[in-house]
């Protein structure tokens, strides 16, 4: 009896083990993952005051430098022209000084010019010009107690002739004679920049080189600018050359060339009405001293590319950058490459062809 029930229970153990051997079971699937990369290219460094490609990471690092540059326009002795530097520099500004003269600024940061000059005067109008370039170096000669004081009291960096006159020389080619005659170089100019000294925000938008101008741009030949009449006035005209891509400057009635014969002719003119008021202070001549109002807000025309479009410019503080904007209120785009600022005194500007 013991002996049957041990082969049933035998019996028993064989089948179960059979059945649960007999098919083994199917492995859980494998899990993969896949995941995606997504690369992009960081477009190319350039330069904030031209909007072109960065050929020299030294310079990107470097601060803007301001150069006061003479423009008297008289006959003789009294002239400043040709100058040296302005077709180096990344941006001009012309304002008014007194009477109808005027003088230029040439913003550096990108390119370098040796020689630079003829080299003159500050003005009150420059603080609130330049001081939105992060504390550029400024490079000037002389200027009455009050303005020299408004320039080492603000932002600007002084590089000027009182504070390193080891840096500047005199010069008499193309028939220069003092005051017409004082020089520097930009790398002279640059070699006591401070080691804290920061390079500068754009001052303006850049077009993408398939991007069109703005859509309310029309065709544009040429246009006149006068800061005043009288003594000293030196009338200046912008024709579009499309065989160079910029706009040729005249001035006083002949081609504004510098001493290499080279004709200024930016990529980019923003033409910026502004009113002037009198300072108070008047010029060896007698002539009275004016600056040029520049917080607030104004209407201007951006020469591009051939066209010229109704804008408008403000600036809620001296540090500020201005804003410059369509009618419409969208921000304009300029061509890479050089611009010059006129400050030029409201009804000023003609659109000649």
């Amino acid at each position: 009896m013991q002996h049957r029930r041990a082969l049933a229970l035998a019996a028993a153990v064989l089948l179960i083990t059979t059945a649960c051997g007999g098919k083994k079971r199917a492995a859980p699937p494998a899990t993969t993952t896949t995941s995606s990369v997504t690369t992009t290219t960081a477009p190319p460094p350039v330069y904030p005051l031209t909007g072109l490609p960065v050929d020299d990471p030294a310079k990107l690092a470097r601060p803007a430098l301001v150069v006061k540059i003479d423009n008297a326009d008289g006959s003789g002795s009294n002239s400043a022209r040709p100058q040296l530097g302005l077709n180096q520099a990344d941006v001009v500004y012309e304002e008014k000084v007194e009477g109808s003269v005027t003088r230029l600024a040439a913003v550096f940061h990108s390119t370098d010019a040796d020689p630079v000059g003829p080299i003159r005067s500050a003005r009150s109008t420059d603080v609130a010009v330049f001081s939105p370039l992060n504390r550029p170096l400024f490079a000037w000669s002389g200027a009455n107690a009050d303005f020299a004081q408004l320039i080492r009291n603000s932002p600007l960096i002084d590089v000027g002739y009182d504070a390193h006159s080891e840096l500047y020389f005199r010069r008499n080619e193309s028939g220069h004679v003092a005051p017409h005659n004082l020089y520097s170089s930009t790398p002279a100019l640059y070699s006591v920049a401070p080691a804290d000294a920061a390079p500068p925000a754009p001052l303006f938008g850049f077009r993408k080189p398939a991007e069109p101008v703005s859509a309310s741009a029309r065709p544009i030949a040429s246009v006149n600018l006068v800061f005043g009449g009288g003594a000293g006035s030196a009338p200046v005209d912008y024709t579009w050359a499309p065989e160079v891509g910029g706009f040729l400057r005249n001035q006083k009635g002949t081609p504004d060339v510098d001493e290499n014969g080279q004709q200024i002719a930016p990529q980019n003119v923003i033409v910026q009405f502004v009113s002037y008021h009198d300072t108070g202070y008047v010029d060896v001549s007698g002539a009275s001293v004016p600056e040029a109002d520049l917080v607030g807000s104004g209407d201007c025309w951006l020469l591009t590319a051939g066209t010229i479009t109704d804008c408008t410019w403000s600036k809620p503080s001296a540090e500020a950058i201005p804003v410059y904007t369509d009618k419409a209120g969208a921000p304009l785009g300029l061509t890479p490459g050089r611009t010059w600022v006129e400050l030029v005194p409201i009804g000023g500007g003609t659109i000649t062809g």
